[in-house]
């Protein structure tokens, strides 16, 4: 493995605001990634071993009282291509879905222009539209989420 080289691919991954590089040679593939930045990286917790465990508190007791019913994840909609994030499918039109917007899978939500092309982007859920996470003319990454969707039953 050429450390040179790893090093190399880095430096243009954080200078050109890359998020992912995959690299395949033959047999060898090199297969690269670090935070966009929008996401934090998932925090670490370091744990006491051997006697130093032992003194941890103990857990506080159930509540007696009912649980209330846990809500359901949000789902996410994600960009299936690197490009450029359309809310409208024109400056003047308006927009395909607002915050409170119920979507199927066939609901178109946005239009992502790649290369040229514009590619309408379907929800693939069921829900209700519950935050908007990106701006109309944004460039947008590969797997970065759009839209948080309620699911409905």
């Amino acid at each position: 493995m050429d450390v040179a080289l790893l090093k190399e691919l880095v430096q243009l991954m954080a200078a050109n605001d890359l998020c992912a590089l995959d690299l395949r040679d033959g047999q060898r593939r090199i297969s690269l990634k670090r935070s966009s930045g929008q996401i934090p990286p998932p925090a670490t917790l370091s744990v006491a071993a051997g006697p130093a465990a032992a003194q941890l508190p103990a857990p506080p007791a159930a509540s007696v009282a009912s649980p209330e019913p846990a809500e359901p994840p949000l789902k996410a909609i994600t960009s299936p291509m690197v490009g450029t994030f359309y809310a409208a499918a024109s400056p003047d039109a308006k927009p395909f879905v607002t915050v409170g917007s119920y979507v199927d899978e066939d609901t178109d939500v946005c239009i992502i222009e790649a290369m040229k092309v514009f590619n309408n982007i379907k929800a693939e859920c069921r829900g209700t539209i519950v935050k908007i996470l990106v701006n109309n003319g944004q460039a947008v990454e590969f797997g970065q989420t759009l839209f948080l969707v309620k699911p409905s039953p």
